[in-house]
């Protein structure tokens, strides 16, 4: 068993950084604490696997990663920005920037066609080639012939694929994927996976995934295990 402050190695500029994190969620008798003292360090580039038993804490610590959750105490260090110190539209910004996410259920806009859906948060944040960016990562992921076609229309490894264009489109420094592959038969789960790393391969990115895949956190440099709401160790695949 590694303790927590052993959670990772030395890294002088880590992507992530996880100081001291505690959370708790509900209210009143219904509070659950369900991240208790995480310390962690990923460095830039870097492929974590966060593995453990349902309920462990993996989909809220991956959520605190990037931003869409606050801790109670402790510091959440992303790409070097303090995200404790940022409000929701700052940390809206920032996450368009340089977080990329992929959920298991895919969250896409079923009134937009998979070019809007990766166009649209693009264009949100400022960015001004979003159209072509978007186009260009669609053909990426192998949907040039899919542009135009709404969530309905699409598989569901097809569906995936939009989502995962729309995590890459930015570039993000950071990409996390919450069971990426749960919703997917072996075929379909195996390109997303191929797809994440490549597109980790080529921009340098930080990826974290949660699964419950064995041969998939075996893909990643490290792996981080937790068990109820704390680091339960660190190792090697």
């Amino acid at each position: 068993m590694t303790n927590n402050s052993q959670a990772g190695p030395a890294i002088a500029q880590p992507a992530i950084k996880l100081a001291g994190v505690n959370l708790s969620l509900g209210q009143g008798a219904a509070r659950v604490h369900i991240l208790k003292d995480i310390d962690l360090n990923i460095g830039s580039g870097e492929a974590i696997g966060l593995v453990g038993p349902s309920g462990s804490g993996k989909s809220t610590l991956l959520m605190v990663m990037a931003g869409l959750e606050q801790t109670d105490t402790g510091s959440v260090t992303v790409a070097g920005e303090d995200l404790n110190a940022l409000d929701e539209d700052a940390l809206a910004r920032f996450r368009g920037r340089h977080v990329g996410i992929v959920f298991q259920s895919f969250h896409l806009i079923p009134t937009m066609t998979a070019l809007e859906n990766v166009a649209v948060p693009l264009e949100l944040a400022g960015i001004a080639d979003a159209q072509e960016r978007a186009h260009n990562e669609l053909i990426g992921v192998g949907l040039g012939e899919r542009l135009h076609h709404y969530p309905a229309e699409l598989s569901g490894g097809e569906q995936q694929r939009v989502a995962v264009a729309r995590a890459l489109a930015p570039n993000p420094a950071i990409v996390v994927a919450d069971e990426p592959t749960g919703n997917l038969d072996e075929d379909s789960g195996k390109q997303i996976i191929d797809l994440l790393f490549a597109g980790r391969a080529k921009r340098g990115s930080t990826l974290v995934l949660v699964t419950h895949d064995s041969a998939l956190a075996s893909r990643c440099g490290r792996i981080v295990r937790l068990r109820s709401g704390r680091i339960d160790g660190v190792s090697a695949p």
